[in-house]
Formats: structure tokens, C-alpha cells, sequence
């Protein structure tokens, strides 16, 4: 594996792909039969070498740019398994997904609840993965900085209130796996200065 963490019993592979480096995530429990793919960026062949014979529960998309769901269709032929992406991201699929994720949504893998955190701001759909204490961003939040919001689509004072609202209201604790470069936590970033509080706050809401 390209790197791998084991925390309690939830064992984290994390694969960089393709010419960002976007982190395809891999996740395994101990006493699980099958395992969840996020963000299957690129590089098909050397996720599905890393999948190995084990199935995929579910393999979720985080949003909807290219570097993170180029390889996607490959894999998705290959396992058979289910794919979840908010509906604000579903059009950019080939293929319609076969779960339309909505904030607050909890899916099930084995005795392990995956709640979707919709989080727009670098896209309209973009979401995040809590997985106990692990929280899967996306390109929602890095290291020292929020998502790229120069782009079509993209909105920087709603991904600040995402940021705000969504994830700086988790335990500190919590591991964030963002998708690009190395992992942090909620009380690292709530601590640097790289995130203006944004004039939208105000009880704004973020759905639809």
C-alpha cells in the first residue's frame, strides 16, 4: 500500500493518483467482509490491485471534479458496487449513481455508520465522509487552507460557511483525510488564522 493507518479497528489506505495526487482513500474494519473506496481519482489499475479480493461496500465520491472520479467507471464495471454522490454533483457522472447522498444521510457498513456532511463551496455537491472520528473532506478543507474556489461553480464565502458550520463544529479530535496531501484535525485548523469567519454565517442555510 502507498500508506497505511491503522486506527482501533478501521485500517486507512490512502492511494495518490494521477497527475494532483488526489487521494484515493480505501478503508477496511477488522471483521467486515467487504471495504469502502472514496474518490477513485485515477490510476484504475492500481486501485483495483489495492482492492484486491475483498468487494466494495460503496465507493463514494466527494464531488464531482475530474481528478477525483476518472478512474470511476473502470472500477465501478469491475466491483459491481454501488455509487453515492450528492445530487448538486451527479450530472457530471457517465452513469447515474445508484445513491443520491443528502446532508445528514447515514450509510451502513457493517456495524459502522458513514454520515454525509454536504459541505458546497468548491463544488454545489460537494460533501464530506464522517467515519467515527475520521472525517473524509474532499477538497472541502486541507492542511492550512480551504478548497480552491476560483472555479465555475465554486463559492468562497459558502465554503467558509461550510467549514464553519459543518466541520469546526466536530470534536477537535477528529482526523481529517483531505483530498490532496497529508491528514490533520479539526482543532489544528480551528486554530490557524487561514479561515475567515464568513459574513454569511448567520444561521445561513446550505441546502439545497
Amino acid at each position: 500500500m502507498e500508506d497505511e493507518k491503522r486506527v482501533g479497528e478501521i485500517i486507512i489506505d490512502r492511494l495518490p493518483v494521477g497527475p494532483f495526487e488526489t487521494n484515493c482513500y480505501l478503508l477496511s474494519c477488522l471483521g467486515v467482509p467487504d471495504r469502502l473506496l472514496i474518490d477513485p481519482g485515477a490510476e484504475a489499475q492500481k486501485i483495483w490491485e489495492a482492492i484486491g479480493p475483498a468487494a466494495l461496500r460503496y465507493i463514494l465520491i466527494t464531488h464531482g471534479h475530474g481528478d477525483h472520479i476518472a478512474a470511476l467507471d473502470e472500477i465501478r464495471t469491475w466491483t459491481q458496487a454501488p455509487v453515492g454522490i450528492h445530487r448538486r454533483d451527479a450530472w457530471v457522472l457517465r452513469r447515474k449513481p445508484d445513491i443520491l447522498l443528502e446532508d445528514g444521510q447515514i450509510l451502513n457498513w457493517g456495524p459502522i455508520s458513514v454520515k454525509v456532511i454536504h459541505t458546497p463551496g468548491h463544488t454545489p455537491g460537494g460533501v464530506c465522509f464522517l467515519v467515527g472520528r475520521f472525517l473524509f473532506s474532499g477538497d472541502t478543507i486541507f492542511p492550512g487552507g480551504h478548497g480552491n474556489t476560483d472555479l465555475p461553480g465554486a463559492d468562497e464565502q459558502m465554503i467558509l460557511t461550510s467549514i464553519h458550520q459543518k466541520i469546526f463544529t466536530l470534536p477537535e479530535e477528529t482526523l481529517i483525510y483531505p483530498g490532496h496531501g497529508r491528514e490533520t484535525t479539526v482543532g489544528r485548523e480551528k486554530g490557524s488564522s487561514d479561515y475567515p469567519f464568513p459574513f454569511s454565517w448567520g444561521g445561513r442555510s446550505l441546502e439545497p
